[in-house]
């Protein structure tokens, strides 16, 4: 598994049961020792109930102020994030790649979150 993360983007995580609703932070996946992550991608997916009102979610050192009430279908809807051609930290060694949640869902929600990258 580790040569596929360094020679092609692939799935770093899957995080479950992610809280969209309460202000927090979740860590969705850490960075190895002695290696630096790319993230080019974050897939969220299955909400529990609607994502209505989650209009503020930052992930680490990527996107931020990302609106995601328009998944409304209990799980079935899914969203694909990217980088959109917009410049971006590499995550060092030992960093936390979290979702912070601001302005979460009006309803109480969970969802699954994959993050896709590479790593050097």
């Amino acid at each position: 598994m580790t040569a596929l993360n360094e020679n092609a983007i692939t799935r770093l995580s899957t995080t479950t049961g992610v809280d969209m609703q309460a202000v927090a932070a979740t860590t969705l996946y850490t960075v190895p020792a002695g290696k630096v992550a790319y993230i080019t991608h974050v897939v969220i997916r299955d909400p529990s109930a609607s994502m209505a009102g989650g209009t503020d979610f930052d992930f680490t050192q990527w996107l931020q102020t990302v609106d995601l009430s328009s998944l409304t279908t209990a799980n079935t809807d899914y969203i694909v994030l990217d980088g959109n051609n917009a410049k971006y930290q590499e995550l060092a060694a030992a960093t936390a790649f979290q979702i912070t949640v601001n302005t979460g869902t009006t309803a109480a929600c969970t969802a699954t979150i994959d993050v896709f990258g590479f790593l050097v």
